[in-house]
């Protein structure tokens, strides 16, 4: 079953807040994703850009551009408890 985010906030440091449908809330810190996938840097040199992350109709992705988005599985299994 894939995880559906009942609500998202992006934090400062590059971090998004995140909880999920069963109520699990995780920290998911993109900074890894911004060093490691070229068009993820855009959300570091774009300013306001991660602050206007959006989550997709099924609410089984969040998105900033039609070039960066994040599967809600990835967040759920590597984001941090909180």
């Amino acid at each position: 079953m894939i995880p559906r985010i009942k609500h998202i906030e992006p934090r400062d440091n590059f971090t998004l807040y995140i909880i999920f449908d069963d109520n699990k809330s995780v920290i998911y810190d993109v900074k890894d994703d911004i060093n490691t996938i070229p068009s993820y840097h855009n959300l570091m040199t774009e300013q306001g850009l991660f602050k206007n992350v959006q989550l997709d109709e099924s609410r089984t992705c969040v998105f900033w551009n039609d070039e960066i988005d994040l599967p809600s599985d990835i967040l759920y299994e590597y984001g941090t408890p909180y």
